[in-house]
């Protein structure tokens, strides 16, 4: 019987870090959206939390404070979920002074994700990670 040694370990592989798919300020690419956080906010933001399969009442815990908790909890878990660059410092910044620009970016890049995944994989490997996504593609969040 021989022994097979392992001389070279298997390595991680580190992705680097993707970049938001839109910019915070780029509104017009989804206009519907838009549309409807500028006329109702709160129902805009239950909307986005309960298509990423989280409590749809969360948001309504940003009036509770002045630094919004659900939407640093949001932006962080959409940064860590696709491997985007940022902080929990630019959470902050962006959730307490672009407080509905960031709701539409999160929103924005839920769908566009759940696009991207719907068009390049039919498998289902990987389905139960984007099962609350799938409402999300190609329409409007109303």
């Amino acid at each position: 019987m021989s022994r097979h040694v392992v001389s070279v370990q298997p390595k991680n592989r580190v992705e680097e870090a993707a970049e938001w798919s839109t910019g915070l300020c780029e509104c017009y690419k989804d206009i519907g959206d838009c549309c409807f956080a500028c006329c109702c906010l709160p129902v805009f933001t239950c909307k986005v939390t309960s298509a990423v399969g989280v409590c749809p009442c969360l948001p309504l815990l940003d009036c509770i404070s002045c630094v919004p908790p659900a939407s640093l909890a949001m932006r962080a878990s959409v940064r860590e979920r696709y491997g985007i660059k940022g902080s929990a410092w630019s959470d902050c910044l962006y959730g307490c002074c672009c407080y509905t620009l960031s709701w539409l970016q999160i929103s924005r890049e839920l769908k566009r994700r759940a696009a991207s995944h719907a068009a390049s994989s039919s498998s289902s490997t990987s389905t139960a990670r984007y099962t609350a996504l799938t409402s999300l593609q190609g329409a409007h969040l109303v």
